[in-house]
């Protein structure tokens, strides 16, 4: 294996360490850690949005009757602004590239897919957007922790 002679600054500390391998899941992988960093950042305030407009009691959710996990539209709204501070937190720590912040990544998109199933019934075609975003950064996250145990730098 060669060493990558890059004099071009590489958009994070962790893609400057996987250059020292040539390929594609390298690249891959950097490119996750940016990009899922990014996202956790876009999800959290989409969730605080989300939040602040259940906290306001917003027209745009619809009650669900006889909902097993039905809470106060309040209520509802203030986990996702928590979720949301969260995500941003730890979204902005991913992309200063925070070991630490990857699994804290993986753990608050799972909350934030938990939390939009749940409140699929106020407000449907928004939840399962925020699902999907959740399973994108999951998947993100894991690759790149792969890639990372794969190199031998996990933790380094």
């Amino acid at each position: 294996m060669q060493r990558l002679d890059r004099t071009e600054p590489a958009v994070s500390d962790l893609a400057k360490r996987q250059a020292i391998l040539e390929g594609p899941k390298s690249t891959w992988a950097g490119g996750l850690t940016l990009f899922g960093g990014a996202m956790l950042v876009i999800v959290g305030i989409l969730e605080l949005l989300q939040g602040w407009s259940a906290i306001r009691k917003d027209d745009v959710f619809v009650a669900a009757p006889n909902y097993v996990y039905a809470l106060d539209l309040t209520t509802w709204g203030w986990i996702h602004v928590l979720i949301g501070a969260a995500a941003i937190i730890v979204g902005a720590a991913i992309v200063k590239v925070r070991t630490w912040g990857l699994i804290a990544g993986i753990v608050i998109a799972a909350i934030s897919l938990v939390s939009n199933f749940l409140f699929v019934p106020q407000s449907t075609w928004w939840a399962v957007v925020m699902v999907a975003l959740s399973v994108a950064l999951i998947w993100a996250f894991s690759e790149v922790i792969s890639e990372n145990r794969q190199l031998g730098q996990l933790g380094t």
